[in-house]
């Protein structure tokens, strides 16, 4: 296992639209596994291959409470958003991507995906709240959308603007 660099702001990978996973295969497994341990590191409850710089359509997820709960890993291979629940829930998001930004978005409390699992079978899950939110969020990855498209054009530009600031910083120093 391998830990993966995660991509930030304004990395223009983070805009394009995952591909599917053709074939679940040794490589694809490898992958999920380097994902995992690089969200445990970062610390996070998600991560969309994206941003370690796979265009590919999987995620990871593990949105048990630090030590108070056992891990409990969820690898999601080309996930599909089969039904959103009526009720919304507001929470506070944050994003690898994006650190150190965190906005308040209304999502729905509850979501049924259909995915692959790690062995390439079939499964369906309906979520709620933490998790629902965490599956969505990641979803949105693989489709190029991050928590800063929930904000007004103006909020979003200038946080943009400062992490093009930073990244300008970094590379002259």
């Amino acid at each position: 296992m391998a830990k993966l660099t995660i991509l930030t702001l304004p990395d223009k990978i983070l805009r394009k639209m995952s591909l599917p996973i053709e074939r679940v295969d040794e490589g694809v497994r490898t992958l999920a596994e380097d994902m995992l341990e690089t969200m445990y590191a970062a610390p996070g409850v998600g991560l969309a291959a994206v941003q370690v710089g796979e265009l590919r359509r999987l995620i990871v997820l593990d949105t048990a409470k630090g030590d108070d709960e056992p891990p409990r890993p969820l690898v999601m291979i080309n996930p599909q958003i089969l039904a959103l629940g009526s009720q919304m829930r507001r929470h506070e998001e944050g994003c690898l991507s994006i650190p150190d930004v965190r906005i308040e978005i209304e999502r729905p409390s509850s979501v049924t995906v259909a995915f692959l699992d790690r062995e390439g079978k079939r499964q369906e899950l309906t979520a709620e709240g933490l998790l629902a939110t965490a599956i969505q969020h990641e979803i949105d990855h693989l489709n190029g959308k991050l928590i800063i498209d929930f904000l007004s054009r103006l909020k979003r530009d200038m946080i943009v603007r400062k992490f093009k600031k930073q990244a300008k910083a970094e590379v002259t120093a």
